[in-house]
């Protein structure tokens, strides 16, 4: 993984291992949150026990994530061997070193709390305020530096360019929670990787089944001005595609923005629901948005979904292609479909 790859794992990461040994030069191994200052990795204790013995000694502070388990069929339909797991992780060597300056004690704490628990609900961390000022000077802060940082991520790349084209199809076919995810990490590390079919994609654009943070962002700014979204803020729309069941994107080749998108939200087996499709103007007509709504419907939990639905102001022709059916044409039910909006 490239350095910057590395921190933003052992950033995010729940909570990291810290292996070191003790006074008799024992082994040992904690699990502890933690959190990033100043370019090293820092946890926090009672100044007693363990942890304090361990101080001035080195140390391997470690985080990981699962991507995904493969089944050895995934490659072989006969063979055991290729049975795997996709992983990302990070180590960091160093030594513990005590943290004295309060200032500094202070920053820790705080990042330790905005990374735990991001909604507040506390009196800032201050070093001389009142409330923190004792417990600071009586809490145990150790930091790591990062000096010596590595990272690895385990994406497929010793398999064959056709191995990898079948995992990511078995991944994507399967389904489970995280597999899109790990479909899309597999494509992205793999740049020589055979398209997978359920990708192919017309000319001049790349289909993510993965989207990220910052391509909310880029959606957003996309549906500004749309009908649908008149009553809903800018972050409204950011978060309703991050929190959504499933989201795809379609990113020009050129400059990778993005220029089409479509998500839905689905219980995974009774309903699934369509919103936010769009596509830039000056790529319309162009088929990017078939591309777009063919792939959310295959998506996994799309396509379990017995019944898919969504709402159009003007755009039913482009649905009609795809398979729906106006509400006025279909049977009616026992029921009369009501909204209720809440205040904020």
């Amino acid at each position: 993984m490239s350095r910057p790859g590395a921190v933003a794992l052992l950033a995010r990461a729940p909570f990291v291992h810290v292996a070191t040994t003790g006074a008799r030069g024992e082994p040992m191994l904690r699990a502890l949150n933690a959190a990033l200052v100043d370019d090293c990795v820092v946890f926090h204790g009672a100044p007693a026990g363990e942890k304090m013995e361990a101080v001035g000694r080195e140390a391997v502070v470690s985080a990981e994530e699962v991507v995904a388990s493969i089944p050895s069929y995934f490659v072989d339909p006969e063979r055991a061997c290729p049975a795997t797991t996709l992983y990302r992780s990070v180590q960091v060597h160093g030594t513990l070193d005590r943290v004295d300056d309060p200032r500094v004690k202070a920053r820790a704490l705080e990042a330790l709390l905005a990374k735990h628990q991001p909604e507040g609900g506390f009196v800032p961390m201050a070093h001389d305020h009142p409330l923190y000022a004792k417990v600071l000077e009586s809490l145990l802060v150790v930091s790591v530096s990062l000096e010596r940082l590595d990272g690895k991520a385990k994406l497929a790349q010793n398999r064959t360019p056709n191995e990898q084209r079948r995992i990511v199809t078995s991944l994507w076919s399967r389904g489970d929670p995280g597999d899109a995810a790990a479909a899309s990490a597999i494509v992205k590390a793999n740049p020589e990787m055979p398209l997978p079919e359920f990708l192919h994609a017309p000319a001049g654009v790349a289909l993510v089944c993965s989207p990220e943070r910052a391509d909310a962002e880029a959606c957003a700014s996309l549906l500004e001005g749309t009908y649908w979204n008149d009553r809903f803020t800018r972050d409204d729309i950011i978060t309703s595609h991050l929190e959504s069941n499933a989201w795809i994107v379609a990113r020009s080749q050129a400059d990778a923005s993005i220029v089409a998108s479509a998500r839905a939200v689905s219980d995974g087996s009774k309903y699934a629901w369509i919103y936010d499709v769009v596509v830039a103007p000056e790529w319309r007509g162009k088929h990017v948005g078939d591309a777009v709504m063919r792939l959310l419907l295959d998506h996994p939990a799309v396509r379990r979904a017995r019944f898919v639905k969504l709402g159009t102001r003007d755009a039913m022709g482009f649905y009609e292609r795809m398979g729906f059916v106006a509400s006025d044409k279909l049977p009616l039910r026992p029921y009369v479909s009501v909204e209720m909006v809440r205040a904020r």
